[in-house]
């Protein structure tokens, strides 16, 4: 019994750790119309409140009017966050496609 437990809570901390994946989607003119696709990542210092880095989408969209910004915490940025978290940073990624 003390094993089923166990291994549910641990089901239930994975299952609340991958459901915490966060996606904002922006669409700029007509949205994407080549499939071009640029990827940055955002650092973020004191749990989200401090930007690290500037991650600058209009440079990335290159003068395009027709395009797509995706901001979202993979996977990846997850596993990152976890061992950079002791130090209170934090990623996601930012895709541009055009």
């Amino acid at each position: 019994m003390f094993k089923k437990s166990i291994s549910l809570m641990i089901m239930i901390v994975i299952l609340l750790t991958l459901a915490a994946c966060a996606t904002h989607v922006h669409t700029v003119g007509r949205g994407s119309q080549t499939g071009q696709e640029m990827e940055a990542r955002q650092w973020y210092a004191v749990f989200g409140l401090v930007p690290i880095n500037d991650v600058d989408t209009n440079q990335m969209a290159a003068g395009a009017s027709d395009y797509e910004i995706k901001t979202e915490q993979t996977l990846i940025d997850g596993i990152i966050t976890y061992f950079t978290s002791i130090v209170t940073v934090s990623c996601r990624t930012v895709k541009v496609t055009k």
